[in-house]
């Protein structure tokens, strides 16, 4: 069973939520993490990113001693709301809950991931969180669901697109119930989920639940940029619209190749073992690093379905890294879960 609870969550009492909230770690270059650290001495990123696990927690202990990170006085589950528009222009809206979650072994199939993982990023991320003790940013998990929600009123908490309502302790109740049952699919945030669990004890995270039954609940495609595509060939064809119809492969100066393979787009690309990957969610931007002389090839993808990823992870299986670009990416620093 999906154990949930409601979480006293740390959050910042600052006059401009915008000069310290951030995108998640994994998505901030080098530049950008310059340009968060000197938004504000209090920025997430200080926490996030730091110079040292060390400092992070000297860090987090000095904002609570300050005020500039409070504690709530009772535990909540929150409403988010996600006002966005997509990388195809689109403007939609994604909804889900906030709250604590309890971190299960995978072999229990109560929660399922969906993308394979690597050991670097994981080393670092429990260092982290056992020098801060706080889970420092929320995971993005799918629910096969439907619930909505009407008048709820001015907002709690508000930053760019993202708002947050506190709901009362009956709602809160009725969601604990209502996943009691219910398998969820980790949409973003495998590593660190994996890093709680290896944090052993009794693991919990912050977690934003998200029902599958809503219009805002969209996949993008995260393209392939590759050094080295030697050996890889397809069927040439025509410069393709923005409905690929397949994985394609760009080889510049206009050169267009559709490729067969079994299972889905990055499963494909994945088989045929491309050198020196990068990605990116733009095509335009994979285009054009292949135009410059900076990569041989760029492998456009077609999105995987989110019936397809959750197809792929109820058979116990994983896809290859960056499979998945669940957009728009959750805020850090609207809440955080301490562990103790």
């Amino acid at each position: 069973m999906a154990r949930i609870r409601p979480l006293r969550a740390l959050r910042y009492d600052v006059p401009d939520l915008a000069d310290v909230v951030a995108p998640p770690y994994d998505v901030i270059s080098n530049e950008q993490r310059a340009e968060y650290l000197a938004r504000s001495p209090h920025n997430v990123v200080h926490l996030t990113l730091p110079d040292s696990e060390e400092q992070a927690a000297r860090d987090l202990r000095a904002w609570e001693d300050e005020g500039v990170l409070v504690r709530d006085p009772e535990p909540s589950t929150w409403w988010l709301a996600q006002d966005y528009v997509g990388p195809d222009g689109v403007a939609r809206r994604r909804e889900g809950f906030v709250a604590a979650l309890h971190a299960e072994p995978y072999a229990s199939r109560v929660i399922l991931p969906h993308e394979r993982t690597h050991d670097g990023p994981k080393e670092g991320r429990l260092r982290l969180l056992r020098a801060t003790r706080t889970q420092l940013e929320p995971l993005f998990f799918l629910w096969d669901g439907t619930i909505e929600l009407d008048g709820l009123g001015e907002p709690d908490i508000e930053s760019g697109g993202d708002r947050l309502w506190r709901l009362d302790a009956e709602f809160g109740g009725a969601l604990t119930e209502e996943l009691a049952d219910a398998q969820l699919l980790i949409a973003d945030g495998h590593h660190r989920y994996e890093t709680t669990l290896a944090l052993g004890g009794d693991p919990w995270l912050l977690a934003v639940i998200v029902p599958t039954g809503q219009e805002g609940l969209t996949i993008f495609p995260t393209h392939r940029i590759a050094r080295s595509v030697d050996g890889v060939s397809g069927e040439p064809i025509d410069r393709p619209g923005d409905a690929l119809p397949g994985p394609v492969l760009y080889r510049g100066g206009g050169r267009y190749e559709l490729l067969g393979g079994e299972g889905l787009d990055p499963e494909v690309v994945d088989a045929l073992h491309p050198a020196g990957v990068t990605y990116t969610p733009e095509r335009a931007e994979a285009e054009a690093a292949v135009d410059r002389g900076e990569a041989e090839g760029a492998f456009l993808l077609r999105p995987p379905r989110i019936e397809d990823v959750w197809k792929v992870a109820g058979r116990g299986e994983v896809m290859p890294q960056k499979s998945t670009f669940f957009y728009p990416k959750l805020t850090s620093g609207l809440l955080m879960l301490p562990l103790d």
